[in-house]
């Protein structure tokens, strides 16, 4: 019988190394099942691999709440079973909700009931400096030096941020490099930059687009993308996870490509941050931005990260300023003497919302337990599982219907698969037969549902639940057919 691997950190930190000589989870997972004599598709393994990796600090299930599908707006009684905890498969639209949020929010409610404006510089977290609180932990996940990371606004207004300091646009040097499939608000961000600047978006906006026939944008083609832009090419920004495909890009190679033609590169961190192992500073990135409410747990419409490589600091980059990105010790002067943070902290425009930031300090608490790369390789295990699942138990009952459409290798993607339906139909009632069992996923227009495993505080018994029940429900859609019913008759 063979051995089973062992499930440790250095397992998990040896999954997420890009080395050659690294593990592949289907491997370590498929020997496992057979060194315990069970089959992959049974709820002894899922126990025993929760049982094996849930003492390791990449897993703090313990540590987040967990909807019961009672509570769940569209729960059918005579399907599921109401007191079980819902199988939450959506992190990457919105986390679950960190236990100490509650008690953090609720804190600084007392204190402004308590200390009114004096909460400003006295009591718990004086909330003047209170940004600062989760400025380190969010540059260690995103593998970035403190001082090139600043926590504030929203994405968007982020990313526009980025842009006012990086796309400047000269002579034949105004194009913006981009995925054709980008998320709208970032298209809707390129297009009003092109505008700012009196130019036609039909004419500097270069959308990078699939071949026909494929889901994913090939590495070469992007690098050919900017070879061919070359001298025209004054910004590249993509998704660094990709939100629809779940694709997760080649950063490093992208951004130097970028850079060698004397472009920028930007990148969207929004479905990456606390879903990959990033290396921001490292990789030489020059701008990013992202959201926190998803794998980072910060709640809905939380605040907003950002990251400047240290490269350009002090470099007089033109900028949108505000009183917060001037010198704290000179700030509430008001004088008007222009005398900038220095670092990311000079982007900052107005005071942080302390709510929002305290629930992200809350969340980050938790990750510094861990380590993305850690999280990462439980990450490369869990999708790993459900794409063995997928294969095995899925798509025969599908019949043609379903395909995955993220990439198969996982380095080239994040915790999410993407699984595409033959039709929008057919999409629709998948996801509202999973929705009746208590599986909350997500549904992207017109025929996509994503499934997302956050290794913080998803199981392996969570995927396996996830793909027996989407087999039964597309069972269940088999049998309902027309056809299916014509021939019964």
């Amino acid at each position: 019988m063979p051995s089973a691997p062992t499930f440790d950190s250095a397992l998990l930190q040896g999954l997420a190394s890009n080395a050659a000589s690294a593990p592949l989870a289907g491997d370590c997972l498929r020997s496992a099942a057979a060194a315990l004599g069970v089959t992959i598709d049974s709820k002894d393994f899922a126990a025993s691999l929760d049982e094996r990796l849930g003492s390791l600090p990449s897993f703090q299930r313990q540590e987040f709440v967990v909807p019961k599908k009672r509570t769940l707006p569209q729960i059918d009684s005579t399907v599921a079973n109401l007191d079980e905890d819902c199988v939450y498969l959506v992190g990457n639209s919105l986390g679950l909700q960190p236990r100490k949020v509650r008690e953090f929010v609720n804190e600084e409610l007392d204190s402004w009931a308590a200390v009114g404006v004096n909460g400003h510089f006295t009591g718990k977290r004086q909330w003047m400096p209170i940004d600062e609180l989760v400025v380190g932990g969010s540059a260690a996940v995103v593998g970035a030096l403190p001082s090139e990371v600043a926590v504030m606004n929203s994405l968007t207004v982020n990313l526009h941020l980025l842009l006012i300091s990086f796309y400047r646009p000269k002579g034949k040097r105004t194009r913006i490099l981009y995925e054709a499939n980008a998320f709208g608000s970032d298209y809707f961000a390129f297009e009003s930059q092109a505008q700012i600047h009196g130019l036609d978006p039909s004419e500097v906006l270069v959308p990078i687009n699939t071949r026909p026939g494929e889901e994913v944008l090939r590495t070469e083609d992007i690098l050919e993308a900017i070879a061919h832009a070359g001298d025209t090419l004054a910004v590249l920004c993509l998704g660094t996870v990709q939100y629809y495909s779940g694709q997760y890009f080649d950063v490093p190679t992208i951004t130097a490509a970028a850079q060698h033609v004397g472009g920028a590169a930007l990148w969207d961190c929004a479905h990456a941050v606390g879903n990959v192992d990033l290396r921001l500073h490292d990789w030489g990135v020059d701008g990013a931005c992202w959201c926190t409410y998803k794998y980072l747990n910060s709640g809905p419409g939380g605040i907003g990260g950002f990251f400047v490589h240290e490269k350009h600091h002090g470099k007089k980059l033109p900028l949108l300023a505000g009183w917060w990105g001037q010198k704290k010790a000179t700030r509430f002067d008001m004088a008007h003497t222009n005398s900038r943070e220095d670092g990311a902290s000079a982007w900052r425009l107005s005071n942080p919302p302390v709510l929002q930031t305290v629930s992200l300090q809350a969340s980050l608490e938790v990750f510094g337990r861990t380590t993305m790369a850690e999280l990462r390789g439980r990450s490369m295990l869990l999708t790993g599982y459900l794409q063995l699942l997928l294969e095995q138990e899925v798509l025969g009952v599908a019949s043609g219907d379903l395909s995955v459409i993220t990439p198969l290798e996982p380095r080239a993607r994040g915790c999410q698969l993407s699984l595409k339906f033959r039709t929008s139909r057919c999409c629709d009632a998948i996801f509202e037969g999973l929705e009746r069992r208590g599986i909350v996923v997500d549904h992207r227009k017109p025929n996509v549902i994503r499934v997302a495993p956050a290794p913080l505080y998803n199981t392996f018994s969570d995927v396996l639940n996830f793909t027996k029940t989407l087999a039964a429900v597309l069972r269940d859609s088999v049998d309902e057919s027309p056809s299916a019913k014509r021939a019964k008759a």
